[in-house]
């Protein structure tokens, strides 16, 4: 198992914000002690109550997903991500 710090804007390390890669090759995006997202065998799921939690969950959430809210939402909509427990 893998995990980093993300990083921000100018390329430092933020705190309590990670991604972590498991032997499988799943990536997840943590946030504080919370899991808000796990990519999977081509699979995006988010965490059902904390995938919208707060503007700095928010803010590396995107990161992670490499789009905006806008994009996410209707992604969620549409079926393509799928809202779940990962906590």
């Amino acid at each position: 198992m893998k995990v980093e710090n993300m990083r921000s804007n100018s390329g430092r390390e933020v705190a309590n914000q990670f991604v972590i890669q498991n032997d499988n090759g799943d990536l997840f995006f943590q946030s504080y002690s919370s899991i808000i997202a796990k990519k999977s065998k081509g699979k995006v799921y988010l965490d059902e109550y904390y995938w919208d939690y707060s503007v700095t969950t928010g803010r590396y959430r995107n990161q992670f997903l490499n789009e905006g809210i806008a994009e996410t939402r209707k992604k969620i909509d549409a079926g393509v991500y799928e809202l779940i427990d990962l906590n």
